[in-house]
């Protein structure tokens, strides 16, 4: 009896709730983003519901692995990433490799359609967080060259799974890569004036870039050798209504518009929005719940990430830290960039909404990073200053934050 309280009291019960309330909120959005029509008699709902089963019993699994036995798995993971990415890669269209929406991203098997690159981003930030604390650990006195070969380190394992990525072509994926990376350079110790000068400048390069899309494309057509089709993604952004590409984000618009404040009620949808259980779900949020109903969805989402910055701090393991950064990063661009792409706010890429749209792959790789986050605190629940951090783990952390 005294085991299963201790159990009870080390599993996360928090994180739970959140993942309870965000599976509510995803089964009464499909129920009414499925009513469009355009699949027949399909049932979204019941099928991410066993998705969500699924994805339950991933957690349990992953759970019952601590940090050392993650770490001796991190390159075999990734390995096995990367290979699936690899026979994508190589493999011609066929039934188990079909070509959907223009890229090949898919195995399809007899029980759905699986993603490998929404597992990878959960591998890479495995490999990653184990790459990041093996080099801390070796160098503890940092130095200009340690550190850019840390940043080489973090390019090349990143690297690699976007360039596969890419081939497929999947773009939103491979943003989301970059965002993980982008997370785990900032925690992991490199100087500030290293990261400030890389990424300084390549946001002035992406400025200088999107400037002559804009208004002068003929310049990249000139001498970069790409077609201003090629640019029709960013146009339809700008200017949706003069662009039949932008046909999704108008229809977003209106439908989020028209729920005005407390929305139009559950399946009193006017606006007809193509993929709206899927990439648009917050589209049928916003209309048939208004601005309330969508501040309440991006308010669980805040909860989430506070509670997986909360368990960042608790730990004391450098390792856990940089997985947790990780996890964070991939969920906030996802976040940011899904509900920015239906208010126009930023262009559209395909990603999906953590946990609420439909998507199988898309939610077992969410939950296998969530049963990466209870197996924190289950097997490392401990207080921030606990005395039985070792001496290197508070380097780390202390030149961390």
């Amino acid at each position: 009896m005294d085991h299963k309280k201790k159990v009870a009291e080390r599993f996360d019960w928090s994180l739970t709730l959140i993942l309870f309330l965000l599976f509510l909120v995803s089964c009464m959005a499909i129920y009414s983003g499925q009513t469009s029509g355009q699949y027949g008699e399909t049932n979204f709902l019941i099928q991410q519901i066993f998705w969500y089963v699924v994805g339950a019993i991933i957690i349990g699994v992953v759970m019952y692995f601590d940090s050392d036995q993650l770490k001796r798995l991190s390159w075999f993971l990734y390995g096995f990433g990367i290979l699936l990415l690899l026979i994508l890669a190589v493999a011609p269209v066929t039934e188990l490799t079909p070509r959907i929406n223009g890229a090949q991203s898919w195995f399809q098997l007899p029980i759905g359609s699986i993603q490998p690159s929404e597992f990878m981003k959960v591998f890479l930030i495995i490999a990653l967080s184990k790459v990041v604390q093996s080099h801390n650990e070796k160098y503890l006195n940092k130095t200009l060259e340690t550190d850019l070969m840390l940043l080489l380190k973090i390019g090349l394992v990143t690297g690699l799974p976007i360039a596969l990525v890419m081939m497929q072509p999947d773009l939103g994926t491979s943003l989301v890569m970059l965002a993980i990376m982008t997370g785990v350079i900032f925690v992991s110790g490199i100087s500030w004036k290293i990261i400030t000068a890389i990424y300084g400048l390549g946001i002035a390069l992406a400025g200088v870039i999107l400037y002559f899309v804009i208004w002068a494309p003929q310049v990249l057509e000139k001498y970069l050798n790409v077609k201003s089709y090629q640019f029709d993604r960013i146009y339809s952004w700008l200017k949706p209504e003069e662009h039949a590409a932008g046909y999704h984000l108008s229809n977003s618009l209106k439908a989020i518009g028209s729920g005005q404040l407390t929305g139009k009620g559950l399946g009193d949808r006017q606006v007809y929005i193509p993929e709206s259980h899927t990439d648009f779900i917050f589209s049928v949020i916003g209309e048939e719940y208004g601005f309330l109903g969508g501040s309440i969805v991006i308010g669980l989402f805040f909860l989430l990430i506070y509670h997986l910055t909360k368990t960042a701090l608790e730990t004391t393991d450098a390792f856990n830290t940089y997985i947790c950064v990780g996890i964070i990063s991939m969920i906030t661009f996802h976040v940011f960039q899904n509900i920015g792409m239906t208010i126009q706010v930023l262009p559209i890429t395909g990603i999906p909404l953590p946990f609420i749209s439909y998507g199988g792959s898309s939610l077992m790789g969410n939950m296998f990073a969530m049963g990466l986050v209870y197996s924190i605190h289950y097997h490392h629940r401990s207080y921030m200053f606990s005395s039985k951090q070792t001496y290197t783990e508070t380097k780390v952390r202390e030149h961390n934050f």
